[in-house]
C-alpha cells in the first residue's frame, strides 16, 4: 500500500470522554503549548531544504529551535505525578466517609474514639511513599533504557534522547526505529512504517518523498530520511503515549473484582447509613428525646462506629503497594514493568508463545558455511554490500566478516528485507554486478523452479538447527517499484549461504519451568519450519516432525485455532500471521504470554494479554510490551511469575480479611438498626479490632513470600469464605449482645453494664477474627506462625495493661456473661474451622504453595 502525495496532519482524536480530570488539565495545557509552539515557529530564519537533506541542521539553527523551545520534550510524565499519587490515596470515596466521621467525633465525642482517624492517616501516608518508591525505581530505570532517535546535523549521524530532537532535524530511519515525532519523508528507500498503533491499519504503509510518517509508528522494512514537521505536544502521538505507557489499564482479575467489590459496597453503604442513624437515635430515646437531652451525641458515635467497620479502608492500599513492590522487585533483577498490573498478568497465563530468534537463541548470527552453485561474476561483492548496509537485518550484517568491504558502485534500485516477503534484491547497473540480486528463502525465491540441489541442501542445514539464505541472480533486470511488485521467475541459484545463532544457555531450564506450571508452549518463527524444529528439540522440546509451515495455516480464526491445538512448533510466520495465532489462541480461552524482539513481532505483542521484549530489541517491539527484560536474560521469566502469584495469593488472603470484617459489621449494623438497640461497639473498640486482626497482619500478609499457584475465580473464592465467615463472627456477637441485654445485672448500673457488654462483644470478635487469620494464614511457616502469636500476645497485653483497658474502655465481664462470651467464642472459632476445611476441600481456599 503506497501513498504518493503529502498527507495534510491527521486530525486529532477526541480524548476527553472517561478521563481523569488531571489528564484534561494537562491536554489543555498542550492546547496552549501548541499555540505558542505555531507563533515560534513563524520567528524562524527559513531554511534551504536541499542543504538540510544533505547536512542536517547546523549547531546555531538546534539553538535557535531550542530557544524558541521547539523541541520534542512533552509536559506528561511516564508515570504518575506526585500530586495524582497524593490524591490517588488520600482523597477517595472511603477516605471521605471516614474523615467525615472523624470530624464529627471530634466535634461531639471523645477524642480516644477518633483513634480510627489516625489508622486513615497512616494508611494514606504508607500508601504514598510506597507508591512514590516504585514510581522514582520505574521511572530511573526507564529514564536509563529510553528509545534514542538518530538525526543528521553538521553533516555527521548524531544518537540522542528523543525528547532532544527540534523542528526540522532530519531523522534517519531504519528499520525497527520508532518515529520520534511527525515528519516529512524526505528520501525513502523501499520505506514501510507500520502506523496499526496509532491509526487502526494493520497494513504497513510504503512512504514515499514528501508523505508523513507518524510519531509513534514503526519502521518494518527499508530506510530513508525525514524532517521533522510537528515535535512535542503537537505531534500525533503526544496525547496518546501518556495513557499507553506505565499506568495505562492491562486487564488485571484483582483490579477488576476489588472496583466491583468497593463498588457493591458504595451502593450499599447509603440505605445502612440511614437505618443505622434512625436507629441509634431511636435507641436513645426517639428522635425529638435525643435531640432535646443531648444523647443525640451517643447516637452519633455509635452511628460512626457502624460506618467505620463497614469500609475496607486498606484494601485498595494494600493491593496498590504490593503491585508497586513486586514491580520494584522485578526492577532490580532488570525486568522493567511498564504496567504495574502486569506483574499480576504472567502469573494467569497458561500460554506462551515464543519467537525463537532474540528470544530463544542470543538473536546473533554467525556465517557457518557457503555452497556455491554457480560463480557469477560479482557475487562476492554483492554479498559485502549486503552485509555493509546500513539497514542490514542480523543474518545479512552477519556476512561482513567474511566479505570484505563493500565495493563502490551503487546499486540503481532496491528492495528492503521484509518479514512478510522472506527476501530483499538489489539491482546493479552495467559493470561487473550487473543484473538483479536476490538474498532471501530458498523455498520462496525458487518457487515453480527447477532447482532441486539448493532445495536439498536448505533442507538439510535446517534439519541441523542452521539458517539457510540463498542468493540468487538473474542477468536481465526486472522493473519493480516495490516488493509486492517484485518478480522472482527467471532467477538462478548462485549461492548458499548457512547461519548459525546460539540457544541462550538458559532457555531449556526456563520452559522447563513452564511446562513444570501446567503453562503450554508454542514456538512461532519467520524462519524454515524444519530450523524452528531443530532449536525446539534443543531447547527442550519432545517432539518428532518438521515442525508446521505457516503458510498452510488458515485464515478462519476456528480453524486457525483447531491447528494450533495440535501443533506447538511453527515456522515461516508472517507477522500478520503472530497476530492471528495469538488472537486465535485468545478464542480458545487461553491467557496468552509473546515473546519477541524484532519489529515484526510487535503486532503480536500489542493483542498479546502480556507483552514481553528483550532490552536488545527494537524501539517499536519495547514500546508496545508489558514487561522488558532489560538484560535480555530469559531466565528472568520464572521470578516474574513468583511474583505474580505472590501478589495474586496474598492480595486474596488480604480481601478475605477485610471482607469477612465488612460482612459482619453490615449484618450487625442491619441488625441493630431493625432492632434499634445501641450500637454494641465504640469506635476506638473498631480500632483495635481492625488493627489487631486485620490491619497489621494484612499488611504483612500481603509482601510474605507466598508460591501458590494461579488459580482463576479470585473474587468467587473470596465471597465464599469471606460472606459465611463474616456471618459466623455476627452471629456470635449478636448472641453475646443478646444475652447481655436480656440477663442484666442490676447491682452494676447502666453505665457498668453497657461497658461489660461492649467488653464482650469486643472479645468475641477478636478471638472469632484471629482465628479467621490463623486460617488464612496457613499454612504456617515461621513468619506467618510469628505474625499470629504476635497479634495474640498484644490482645492479652490490651487485655491485661490497666491503661490499655481504660483507653479502650474495656471492662472484663463476670461471672455468666463471661462463661457465655467464652462459649459462644468457642463454637464460632468451631465454626470457622469447619468452614476453612470444607472449603479447602472443594477448592475455594487453598494451604499448597
Amino acid at each position: 500500500m503506497k501513498q504518493t502525495a503529502p498527507q495534510a496532519r491527521p486530525p486529532r482524536r477526541d480524548m476527553t470522554h472517561s478521563k481523569p480530570k488531571g489528564t484534561i488539565l494537562a491536554e489543555r495545557r498542550d492546547e496552549h503549548r501548541r499555540a505558542a509552539m505555531e507563533h515560534a515557529r513563524g520567528t524562524l530564519a527559513p531554511v534551504d531544504v536541499v542543504a538540510l537533506s544533505r547536512v542536517g541542521l547546523t549547531a546555531a539553527q538546534v539553538h535557535e529551535r531550542r530557544v524558541a523551545e521547539l523541541t520534542n520534550a512533552v509536559a506528561h510524565e511516564s508515570s504518575r505525578s506526585i500530586w495524582a499519587i497524593v490524591r490517588a490515596n488520600v482523597f477517595t470515596l472511603f477516605n471521605t466517609v471516614l474523615g467525615s466521621c472523624l470530624v464529627l467525633v471530634l466535634l461531639v465525642g471523645d477524642p480516644r474514639d477518633a483513634l480510627f482517624g489516625f489508622i486513615v492517616v497512616v494508611n494514606a501516608a504508607i500508601g504514598v511513599v510506597q507508591e512514590y518508591r516504585a514510581k522514582r525505581t520505574l521511572d530511573k530505570l526507564a529514564v536509563l533504557h529510553a528509545p534514542r532517535a538518530r538525526v543528521l546535523r553538521d553533516g555527521a549521524e548524531h544518537e540522542l534522547a528523543v525528547a532532544d530532537v527540534v523542528q526540522d532535524d532530519v531523522l534517519l530511519l531504519r528499520t525497527g526505529d520508532q518515529v520520534p515525532a511527525d515528519a516529512l519523508v524526505l528520501v525513502g528507500e523501499s520505506l514501510a512504517i507500520d502506523e496499526s498503533l496509532l491509526t487502526g491499519e494493520s497494513d504497513p504503509v510504503e512512504k514515499a518523498p514528501g508523505d508523513l510518517a507518524l510519531s509513534g509508528s514503526a519502521v518494518v522494512a527499508g530506510y530513508g530520511t525525514a524532517r521533522v514537521h510537528r515535535v512535542g505536544a503537537e505531534s500525533y502521538a503526544s496525547a496518546l503515549t501518556a495513557e499507553a505507557r506505565r499506568f495505562s489499564l492491562v486487564n488485571s482479575e484483582i483490579r477488576n473484582s476489588i472496583n466491583r467489590i468497593i463498588l457493591y459496597i458504595a451502593w450499599a453503604l447509603i440505605p445502612i447509613i440511614v437505618l443505622v442513624i434512625n436507629g441509634q437515635m431511636s435507641a436513645n430515646g426517639g428522635w425529638s428525646a435525643a435531640l432535646a437531652s443531648g444523647q443525640w451525641r451517643v447516637a452519633v458515635v455509635s452511628a460512626v462506629a457502624s460506618i467505620v467497620a463497614m469500609i475496607p479502608e486498606g484494601l485498595v492500599l494494600l493491593t496498590s503497594i504490593s503491585f508497586g513492590m513486586a514491580a520494584v522487585t522485578l526492577a532490580r533483577r532488570q525486568v522493567l514493568v511498564q504496567e504495574l498490573p502486569a506483574v499480576e498478568g504472567l502469573a494467569r497465563v497458561d500460554m506462551v508463545c515464543l519467537d525463537k530468534t532474540g528470544t530463544l537463541t542470543e538473536g546473533r548470527m554467525e556465517l557457518a558455511g557457503t555452497t556455491v552453485f554457480a560463480a557469477v561474476p560479482g557475487w562476492e561483492a554483492v554479498l559485502a554490500w549486503q552485509g555493509a548496509h546500513p539497514n542490514a537485518n542480523p543474518t545479512a550484517a552477519a556476512l561482513a566478516a567474511g566479505y570484505g568491504e563493500a565495493p563502490q558502485e551503487q546499486p540503481v534500485a532496491e528492495v528492503n528485507f521484509s518479514s512478510a516477503n522472506k527476501f530483499s534484491a538489489v539491482t546493479f547497473g552495467p559493470g561487473p554486478m550487473a543484473g538483479d540480486w536476490v538474498l532471501g528463502a530458498p523455498e520462496v525465491l525458487l518457487q515453480g523452479e527447477s532447482h532441486p540441489e539448493p532445495l536439498t541442501a536448505s533442507f538439510d542445514a535446517a534439519g541441523r538447527g542452521l539458517r539457510a539464505v540463498l542468493l540468487a541472480h538473474r542477468p536481465v533486470p526486472a522493473p519493480a517499484d516495490a516488493a509486492d511488485d517484485f518478480s522472482l521467475t527467471g532467477l538462478s541459484p548462485v549461492a548458499l549461504l548457512v547461519f548459525r545463532e546460539k540457544v541462550r544457555s538458559d532457555a531449556a531450564q526456563t520452559l522447563q519451568y513452564f511446562r513444570d506450571q501446567g503453562v503450554a508452549l508454542k514456538i512461532i518463527s519467520g524462519d524454515n519450519p524444519r530450523t524452528v524444529a531443530a532449536v525446539a528439540r534443543d531447547v527442550g522440546f519432545n517432539f518428532s516432525g518438521d515442525g508446521y509451515d505457516a503458510r498452510g495455516l488458515p485464515e478462519d480464526v476456528g480453524s486457525m485455532a483447531d491447528v494450533l491445538a495440535r501443533e506447538s512448533v511453527l515456522g515461516r510466520v508472517t507477522p500478520e500471521q503472530k497476530k492471528a495465532i495469538v488472537l486465535a489462541l485468545q478464542s480458545r480461552g487461553h491467557v496468552v504470554a509473546m515473546t519477541g524482539d524484532g519489529v515484526n513481532d510487535a503486532l503480536a505483542l500489542k493483542h498479546a494479554d502480556i507483552g514481553i521484549a528483550m532490552g536488545s530489541g527494537a524501539a517499536a517491539t519495547k514500546a508496545v510490551s508489558r514487561l522488558v527484560l532489560l538484560d535480555g536474560q530469559f531466565s528472568h521469566l520464572p521470578s516474574v511469575v513468583a511474583e505474580g502469584r505472590r501478589v495474586i495469593a496474598n492480595v486474596e488472603r488480604v480481601a478475605n480479611l477485610f471482607l469477612t470484617k465488612t460482612t459482619y459489621a453490615i449484618i450487625i449494623s442491619i441488625a441493630i438498626g431493625i432492632l434499634m438497640w445501641r450500637y454494641p461497639f465504640l469506635p476506638r473498640q473498631l480500632s483495635v479490632v481492625s488493627s489487631m486482626t486485620i490491619g497489621i497482619p494484612a499488611f504483612f500478609l500481603a509482601l510474605l513470600p507466598n508460591a501458590r499457584r494461579y488459580q482463576p475465580g479470585f473474587l468467587r473464592r473470596t465471597l465464599m469464605f469471606a460472606i459465611p465467615a463474616g456471618a459466623i463472627v455476627a452471629a456470635c456477637v449478636m448472641a453475646v449482645y443478646s444475652l447481655a441485654r436480656a440477663f442484666p445485672v442490676p447491682s452494676m448500673g447502666e453505665e457498668h453494664m453497657v461497658r461489660q457488654a461492649q467488653t464482650a462483644v469486643t472479645v468475641t470478635v477478636l478471638l472469632v477474627g484471629l482465628w479467621v487469620l490463623g486460617a488464612l494464614a496457613r499454612p504456617f511457616d515461621k513468619w506467618r506462625a510469628l505474625l499470629v502469636a504476635a497479634m495474640v500476645a498484644g490482645l492479652a497485653l490490651i487485655m491485661a495493661v490497666p491503661f490499655a483497658r481504660n483507653f479502650f474502655a474495656l471492662d472484663i465481664p463476670g461471672g455468666p456473661l463471661l462463661a457465655v462470651t467464652m462459649a459462644v467464642t468457642a463454637a464460632g472459632c468451631l465454626a470457622i474451622e469447619l468452614l476453612y476445611r470444607f472449603l479447602k476441600r472443594r477448592g475455594a481456599v487453598s494451604e499448597r504453595e
